[in-house]
């Protein structure tokens, strides 16, 4: 057996993708769904409109619920998911749209749900199923901003390394369904939203943009971000952006009278899943927190300190984090987040013997090009440098390049779960083994 061989096959590898799999089944909605559905209103439709990741499973789960309850003629609505995500749905529509850039199939779709929920009497209930990746398949631009305009400012501020909150303030003013304004349609119908959260402190006005509840941001606070990452605006955009009227709903507006919302599923429930199993397998663990933001490369850094000191003081523990983190692109490899992390978490230990890492993207894909079929992440342990070396591959240069996915490809590293249909950012774990060789 190789030592590649003996890598993919290790006790640490199998703990590391038990570890990943725990934090994505703690918030698929299977499991985490139903105990949440609310009984169908009394004579009018259960409207239902899902959006994200999870929106094909979360719209599986619901209708299954409502069919032996109301039946098929009082249940309407559309799931819209990123392309690779949906599932066969027997009563609602299945649409699959552009994730993390929004594509036509992504407007079409939108426009039907708008027209659904402006549709809505006060006997109707809507029923709104959010997760993360909902803020790019529900994509109306506002005035007259074209999809082109709207796909080029989305792609700047990813490659500029903004945050998640601070794309998304940008999202929810310049659109006609973020930010609030989806309740609005919706009104007077009672709207219960059931959200699965993918941001830091499950911010209701973040998840999905926000389409149902108040948003605290404002169109200064978006010129704001466009300004600082140095992003410039067409005419349409700067037109929208400098109307007060083009503003969105603010805490206190009658819109949000019938409006409920409840997050359903957060990633620190899935990383407390992930750590009762570590706990379960005779590891101390330090958890580090759900919500961790930062450079990729700097935060494996840190990361790999931590891990080197419990190492030199005998301590059996695994570490473990969520969040998601940021890479700012310099160069033209492919790659994401969690690969990125890996990689310099490698080079940072420099082959520690007993430490062994997964970073991978519970949504099942992390950065590349768009495909369902892109990794999640990737492993590393001890001999992923020297197997590096013996194949030519330089760690640095490839970091410099941004191309994690090639250098893990090449060694056979890379997690690649597919499609999860639910989403609760990163899950990180270190497993730290002292003494082993």
């Amino acid at each position: 057996m190789t030592t590649s061989d003996r890598a993919r096959d290790s006790p640490h590898r199998e703990l590391l993708r038990g570890l990943y799999e725990e934090a994505v089944a703690a918030a698929h909605p299977s499991r985490c769904l139903p105990p949440h559905l609310p009984a169908p209103p009394a004579s009018g439709r259960m409207i239902v409109l899902a959006a994200g990741k999870a929106a094909g499973s979360m719209a599986h789960v619901t209708e299954a619920f409502y069919r032996d309850r109301i039946g098929r003629g009082r249940i309407a609505g559309i799931a819209v998911a990123r392309h690779g995500y949906g599932v066969p749905l027997d009563t609602l529509k299945m649409i699959e749209a552009g994730h993390p850039v929004p594509d036509q199939a992504g407007i079409e779709a939108t426009g039907e749900v708008m027209a659904l929920a402006a549709s809505a009497s006060a006997e109707d209930f809507v029923l709104v199923l959010l997760s993360g990746g909902g803020s790019a398949n529900w994509i109306a631009p506002a005035g007259a901003l074209t999809l082109a305009e709207k796909q080029g400012i989305t792609r700047a501020l990813l490659r500029s390394g903004a945050p998640i909150g601070d794309i998304n303030c940008v999202r929810k003013h310049l659109s006609r369904i973020k930010g609030g304004r989806l309740a609005r349609l919706a009104a007077p119908a009672r709207l219960l939203t059931l959200a699965i959260s993918d941001v830091p402190g499950n911010d209701p006005s973040a998840i999905a943009s926000g389409p149902t509840v108040p948003d605290p941001t404002t169109l200064a606070d978006a010129c704001t971000v466009l300004q600082r990452r140095g992003i410039p605006l067409s005419a349409s955009a700067e037109a929208i952006l400098s109307d007060p009227a083009m503003e969105s709903p603010k805490p206190g507006d009658l819109v949000f009278a019938q409006a409920e919302y409840r997050v359903i599923a957060t990633p620190a429930d899935s990383l407390a899943s992930a750590a009762a199993r570590a706990r379960g397998e005779g590891y101390e663990v330090l958890d580090l927190g759900a919500d961790v933001e930062g450079e990729a490369c700097d935060v494996a850094v840190a990361h790999a300190r931590l891990a080197l000191d419990l190492a030199r003081a005998g301590r059996r523990a695994v570490i473990l984090s969520g969040g998601e983190l940021t890479v700012t692109i310099r160069g033209r490899g492919r790659g994401g987040p969690n690969q990125e992390y890996a990689l310099a978490l490698a080079l940072a230990l420099d082959g520690a013997h007993g430490i062994a890492a997964v970073a991978g993207d519970t949504d099942g894909t992390d950065g590349g090009g768009g495909s369902a079929g892109d990794p999640a992440g990737a492993f590393i342990d001890a001999t992923t440098l020297a197997r590096a070396k013996a194949l030519g591959r330089d760690v640095a240069a490839f970091l410099a390049d941004n191309d994690s996915t090639g250098f893990f490809e090449a060694l056979g590293d890379l997690l690649r779960p597919g499609p999860t249909r639910t989403n609760v950012n990163d899950l990180r774990a270190i497993v730290i083994e002292p003494g082993q060789e």
